[in-house]
């Protein structure tokens, strides 16, 4: 488990580094060729609200964190029926760490831990202000969402996840701000 945080903490800064340099870029000279095609103004993409970890043992992860680490608060299991998953949310000072382990074994988590016996990084969750116009102006730019219509998350929000094939092996969340 300690291993496994060691690999995730490194991988958290960089993503976030670039995420930052990308979208503080104001010319089109500078921007990818499918950020300078996405009109600005109809959508901006926000903080990262938090990474998940696929984990096999929900107990000894929450341990670790809550004993170990003492993170600021580690909630309680809750099963989320609709996704397949049980999560525990780690609260930190500046985001959360959503713990998730398989509810059952047709779980999409169960498949991933499957592939990754010791678990690992699951998915990033990035907050937008106007999530149907983000997830329409990022499908005009033929990246696959994963559902055809918005959910509610785990949060109580509305999320929408992007198809890792799309984005670099990433599984992204959208979740409205």
């Amino acid at each position: 488990m300690l291993n496994n945080i060691r690999q995730i903490f490194p991988r958290i800064i960089r993503p976030t580094m670039m995420l930052t340099n990308i979208r503080s870029s104001t010319s089109n000279a500078d921007k990818s060729p499918v950020s300078a095609n996405v009109p600005s103004g109809l959508w901006k993409l926000g903080k990262l609200n938090h990474i998940a970890v696929a984990v096999p043992d929900l107990d000894q992860a929450s341990s670790f964190f809550k004993n170990i680490l003492q993170a600021k608060s580690v909630s309680g299991a809750v099963p989320q029926k609709e996704d397949g998953v049980y999560t525990v949310f780690v609260e930190l000072d500046n985001m959360k760490i959503e713990l998730v382990h398989p509810l059952g074994d047709d779980s999409p988590v169960a498949n991933f831990l499957k592939k990754n016996h010791s678990g690992g990084i699951h998915h990033i969750c990035i907050e937008v202000d106007n999530l149907e116009a983000a997830i329409k102006e990022i499908r005009e730019q033929h990246i696959r969402t994963l559902n055809d219509k918005i959910e509610i998350g785990a949060h109580g929000k509305p999320v929408m996840f992007l198809h890792p094939k799309d984005c670099d092996g990433i599984l992204i969340e959208l979740e409205q701000a």
